[in-house]
């Protein structure tokens, strides 16, 4: 296996030849360039993942100019500069410009290895922060206590080690990409990439491209080799969103790398070999696209080895006040306001509404609110004057499916100072100070809320 793609440019036959054996003996798959512009025709069809510069090519553009273009068109591109006229300033003007490191000539082999495994290295470093950052993004950030997120989670959790693949169904706003996130970054995949594909937002003649990849040429508009998503995603998780709006022609071609492990990018017969676990998502309702022939038996069972249902809002409606206050911390970052909070009747106002977006619409309300207010006190009249009115009528929803009035801030309410004692082991002065209350308005609350300390006798805990 190539340990990198490696374009080496310089304008001495010589030196292509040297490095070109050097490297290719080390395991590298080598491209040369004997001019700047040849290096940008090249750079501009082809994937590298390093490129070697030479600074002085008195027969066209000089290296320095070959780099900034390069940056200026794919600035995660690594370089390394060579130079046997090399002065402080050349230096420094390659390293502002983007270079990664600068070798002196005449070259040595054995210093040439060293900056290639480093460079790669720091490359691979960058590529697996950007991941976790990725990962750890509070956008995707599972919030919940109720039953069934609790329920969800465990399952997640069970799930998440092993090499399992999963089938995510819920509607639209859920948080299915979510579920796929953790179920990713509770791998033992974790540090590798985690890549998303929208099956339901590439056209049908460019999925195939998307998933497999594709050659130079192989159709209108290919006008450089490209790596698939699974390529991308080799050794790490694929993310398959709205898998059920793929054309069964399409299917069928998945289904296939599914078996076998391998894949051909368009235009090309070489066989690629790829270890990736698939996670799919749709919010279609599947056993009916089953029946109508729109989806593949075949596939669905494929992939659903382990399936998972992500709840609509209305069937977690204690949540609403901790998604609120999450979303409202959020929003005031990214709208770069402070001091706004949620009054008690706000959030008993959030937890009327039926939610039809789910937890997209509540967000995106939430961020509506934090944009348009005036005072720092967010109240019910704000939240009543944000919301559509048809989606406010108790009586056409069923204003009993969520409780009484006050029953969504109770809930929240209880899970804060439950939470709070079992992080602070139970210790009560330590509790009410985190929480902003007296000790006897603390046990107060406790009494009210059925809490109390577990026993050995309760097992596994409190009520």
């Amino acid at each position: 296996m190539s340990l990198g793609r490696i374009l080496i440019v310089d304008d001495e036959p010589n030196i292509l030849k040297s490095l070109s054996r050097a490297l290719s003996l080390e395991g590298y798959e080598i491209d040369t360039a004997e001019s700047g512009e040849t290096a940008l025709e090249k750079a501009g069809k082809q994937d590298y993942d390093l490129i070697m510069l030479d600074v002085r090519m008195p027969a066209g553009i000089s290296g320095i100019e070959v780099l900034r273009h390069v940056k200026q068109r794919s600035p995660e591109q690594l370089l390394v500069m060579m130079s046997g006229h090399s002065t402080i300033e050349t230096a420094v003007e390659a390293t502002r410009l983007g270079a990664h490191d600068f070798l002196e000539k005449p070259l040595s082999t054995e210093k040439i290895l060293l900056t290639l495994q480093n460079a790669l290295k720091f490359k691979k470093l960058q590529d697996e922060n950007a991941s976790l950052r990725n990962q750890l993004d509070p956008d995707y950030v599972i919030i919940g206590e109720s039953p069934v997120m609790t329920e969800l989670m465990a399952k997640i959790a069970k799930t998440a080690p092993s090499n399992g693949r999963a089938f995510i169904t819920g509607e639209n706003g859920t948080g299915k990409e979510l579920v796929a996130r953790m179920l990713h970054f509770k791998s033992l995949r974790r540090d590798r990439p985690f890549i998303k594909l929208n099956c339901a937002a590439v056209p049908t003649d460019l999925i195939e491209s998307e998933l497999f990849g594709h050659e130079r040429g192989s159709f209108t508009g290919a006008f450089r080799s490209r790596k698939g998503k699974f390529e991308l995603a080799h050794r790490g998780t694929l993310f398959l969103d709205e898998i059920g709006d793929m054309r069964l022609e399409m299917q069928s071609k998945l289904l296939r790398v599914l078996q076998e492990g391998e894949l051909e990018r368009v235009g090309s017969s070489e066989t690629i070999r790829v270890d990736v676990r698939v996670i799919a998502a749709t919010n279609k309702n599947i056993e009916q696209e089953l029946r109508h022939g729109r989806f593949r038996e075949d596939l669905y069972y494929r992939l659903n080895v382990v399936p998972f249902l992500v709840p609509p809002l209305r069937l977690r409606v204690g949540d609403i006040p901790l998604l609120a206050l999450h979303f409202l911390k959020v929003a005031q970052r990214e709208n770069v306001k402070k001091g706004l909070r949620l009054m008690d009747d706000a959030l008993e106002e959030l937890c009327r509404h039926r939610w039809p977006g789910n937890v997209r619409e509540l967000r995106n309300i939430i961020e509506r609110l934090v944009i348009l207010s005036g005072e720092p006190d967010i109240r019910a009249e704000h939240v009543r004057a944000v919301l559509p009115d048809s989606d406010l009528s108790p009586a056409e929803h069923g204003a009993t499916s969520v409780g009484p009035l006050k029953e969504c801030v109770r809930q929240f309410e209880r899970q804060m100072i439950l939470r709070t004692l079992r992080r602070e082991g139970w210790k009560i002065a330590q509790t009410a100070r985190n929480l902003g209350l007296e000790r006897s308005h603390l046990y107060k609350k406790m009494r009210a809320y059925e809490i109390r300390k577990p026993t050995l006798e309760d097992g596994h805990g409190d009520s």
